[in-house]
């Protein structure tokens, strides 16, 4: 009975002890939680990153999602140390609309929206009446549309934000060519169709398209995406060990090898 008894008594401890190091700020954790969207941000992960932090003694665990509404909120409610599926601009309006204090610590490599060949194969043949395929979400047809100014395509109205551009803010038509918005998961299918599609990196991977086929890609580092911890983490021992394997010379010449035509961290230059 009384072996049962400080069976028990040493069972509930086990228990609190593992309950409040979940809870608690604790710097000295050994588990952490990553949560990724499917594909290659979990790829990184379960081939490098988990790898990295677990020779340091670290049990990490990886989280894939489909949404991108479930990552912030379990990094925000605790079930996640680590989320990495976002740019900048979709976290600051996220945390914004649900009052949330996150903060961004590292970048990772991501599939650009690029300008893909379609009937017409280099951009020097682009001509009055040339038609472009772009995403019609306002979001990635701003992106859209700064990457054809970048061309030289089009001119935008001076002081106009890069992040919301519309057609109401073409000012000038440069080289007459015509835009085609459509969903953004039906580009590739598209190209058969248009002179030229500007296509989601991550629509491009999965239908099988190379990122190198791509003619150009858009030249901002705003939309690569970044590694997220709650603000309240980010100077903690174990946010630095997941922010140096990110950063890592492992990570650096893995990475270039198994993503070409990525966009890279801007850091890593």
């Amino acid at each position: 009975m009384r072996a049962s008894f400080i069976k028990t008594l040493l069972a509930v401890a086990v228990g609190l002890s593992f309950t409040g190091a979940a809870v608690a700020a604790d710097p000295a954790k050994k588990n952490i939680v990553i949560g990724t969207t499917v594909g290659d941000f979990g790829d990184m992960v379960k081939l490098n990153i988990k790898p990295q932090l677990e020779k340091q003694g670290y049990s990490v665990k990886l989280v894939e999602f489909t949404d991108y509404v479930r990552p912030n909120l379990g990094l925000a409610e605790g079930s996640l140390d680590v989320n990495v599926f976002q740019h900048k601009p979709y976290l600051d309006s996220f945390s914004k609309e649900h009052k949330l204090s996150l903060t961004p610590v590292f970048q990772v490599p991501t599939a650009p929206l690029g300008v893909y060949p379609g009937k017409l194969k280099a951009l020097k043949d682009v001509k009055a009446g040339s038609t472009i395929a772009t995403p019609n979400d306002p979001s990635n047809f701003a992106r859209a549309l700064v990457m054809l100014a970048d061309l030289g395509w089009i001119k935008l109205k001076p002081g106009v934000n890069p992040l919301t551009a519309s057609e109401r803010d073409i000012a000038q038509n440069v080289k007459q060519v015509k835009i085609v918005q459509l969903e953004a998961a039906q580009l590739p299918r598209a190209r058969g169709d248009v002179d030229f599609a500007i296509i989601n990196g991550n629509y491009a991977t999965s239908s099988g398209i190379k990122l190198t086929e791509a003619v150009f890609q858009e030249k901002s580092y705003a939309y690569v995406n970044w590694g997220v911890v709650k603000s309240a983490d980010a100077a903690k021992p174990w946010a630095k060990d997941v922010i140096a394997a990110y950063n890592s010379p492992a990570f650096k010449a893995w990475a270039q090898k198994q993503y070409p035509g990525y966009k890279l961290p801007q850091n890593w230059k």
